[in-house]
């Protein structure tokens, strides 16, 4: 159950306090009173209310110095302030100076409530924005993207020297070759690293969803738009906004998505106010657009204004000998995040880089991290990677595999002759194998020996 609204009435007139309060209290919220300024700051530090009612004539400390000092006293107190006759320059001059809004005593209860939940809202949504930009400033994830290979450096190189610019960006490949992270690497390398970097799933949102996602609504835009809600443009202003998988926005999303390209402007779903904006645009696909464009499903304009810059990221199986250094780089990762010290053998190095790999840096980190956990020992051996890659090793070797036997009879006739050089001592046979003896007992279990 939700706490309820806290509120702090701040007034030195005893009999309009007391009756405010249990006005206030009567219609669900809790209710703090304070007689004047000292009291209302004492109060606001140690109750933290989320709204304040704050009249402007105090016997002590003013109204004005007591809103000065709230954001440091409790900075997501929402203020509003108290007005008499012949104040009401002192009010405006209040909102120039943070406080959300005013009313005039004596005030209407129903007003003073309209009031109090408005500031409800900015409070909400104030806060939603805050934790989003928390947790929206991605680390640099440059230690994640590693490779040798000519191909990925080139791209690479390029990322970083386009990175400062606040030149539009199109990410192109197969699913699974890192084009989130090259997004973050841009995000990370430029002036906006600071501010938030928001990602859109493009894909996961349909039509509706994803307009009021990327451009907000105003309340009652829809059934079930029952309060103002900012877009996440809003959110990354400042920052940048990575959309991915461009290629599945609707011809509708597409013509609004222009226009902010265009013009740094938008509007909510249902409102009528212009949105400005600085933020960067990076998007992202694993479809031919170019192609899509000549076939009438995607917008040209849209098109050449997305792909000012292409990065193209190479699939995993044409990046040379990036495999072994992938692997590795993923093995020291996870050994720190586990807490392990465990290495990849050569033979399981041999199983990895005869794979094709079609889903690419993901795929290769999934196997890597699935063998190191199933593995008891220290080191990696084929048996502990997912039993697909092995499955598809003879038949993806050069002469189309004949005399070849499957990888796991070829570990079972190895396990064998190893038992029988030591004369079917299962303790040093788990030594030479490099295996604990009960992973070797469960071994021959399943080869019936």
């Amino acid at each position: 159950m939700s706490r309820p609204t806290s509120i702090l009435l701040v007034d030195d007139d005893e009999a309009f306090r007391s009756v405010m309060a249990s006005e206030l209290a009567h219609r669900g919220f809790h209710v703090v009173k304070a007689k004047d300024g000292r009291e209302a700051q004492v109060l606001l530090k140690s109750v933290q209310p989320d709204v304040v009612l704050l009249d402007l004539q105090l016997p002590d400390v003013s109204g004005m110095d007591v809103l000065k000092s709230a954001p440091g006293l409790s900075p997501g107190s929402e203020v509003i302030m108290l007005t008499g006759h012949g104040t009401m320059d002192t009010a405006i001059e209040a909102i120039r100076r943070g406080a959300f809004d005013y009313v005039s005593k004596p005030c209407s209860m129903d007003e003073l409530e309209v009031r109090i939940k408005r500031a409800l809202e900015r409070q909400f949504l104030s806060r939603r924005t805050d934790v989003l930009e928390r947790g929206l400033t991605p680390r640099d994830p440059g230690d994640w993207i590693v490779g040798n290979s000519p191909e990925f450096r080139k791209i690479l190189d390029l990322a970083e020297r386009v990175a400062p610019s606040d030149s539009t960006v199109l990410i192109t490949g197969e699913t699974g070759t890192g084009k989130e992270m090259v997004a973050k690497l841009l995000h990370a390398h430029s002036s906006r690293k600071g501010r938030p970097f928001v990602v859109v799933e493009c894909a996961a949102l349909q039509h509706e969803l994803l307009q009021s996602e990327l451009f907000g609504h105003d309340r009652g835009a829809f059934t079930g738009a029952d309060r103002k809600k900012p877009g996440l443009f809003e959110v990354a202003d400042g920052g940048t906004i990575f959309l991915d998988e461009i290629g599945e926005v609707s011809p509708a999303t597409q013509v609004q998505l222009l226009r902010v390209l265009d013009t740094s402007t938008f509007r909510h779903v249902g409102g009528t106010t212009e949105i400005n904006v600085d933020v960067r645009v990076v998007v992202a696909t694993n479809r031919d657009l170019a192609g899509m464009v000549r076939k009438g499903l995607f917008r040209e304009d849209l098109y050449y204004r997305l792909s000012t810059i292409i990065l193209n990221l190479p699939p995993l199986r044409e990046r040379g000998g990036d495999i072994d250094v992938l692997t590795n780089h993923f093995i020291s990762l996870l050994n720190d995040r586990f807490g392990l010290r465990k290495r990849v053998g050569p033979e399981a190095l041999k199983v990895l880089r005869r794979h094709d790999w079609p889903g690419n840096v993901r795929e290769l980190l999934h196997a890597v991290e699935r063998a190191l956990v199933v593995c008891e020992e220290d080191e990696i051996w084929p048996e502990h990677l997912p039993g697909a890659l092995g499955a598809r090793d003879p038949a993806s070797m050069e002469g189309g595999g004949e005399g070849l036997l499957p990888l796991a009879e070829m570990e079972r006739e190895h396990v064998e002759r190893v038992l029988d050089r030591v004369g079917g001592h299962r303790g040093k046979a788990a030594q030479i194998l490099g295996i604990s003896e009960r992973n070797l007992y469960r071994k021959l279990k399943a080869y019936g020996v």
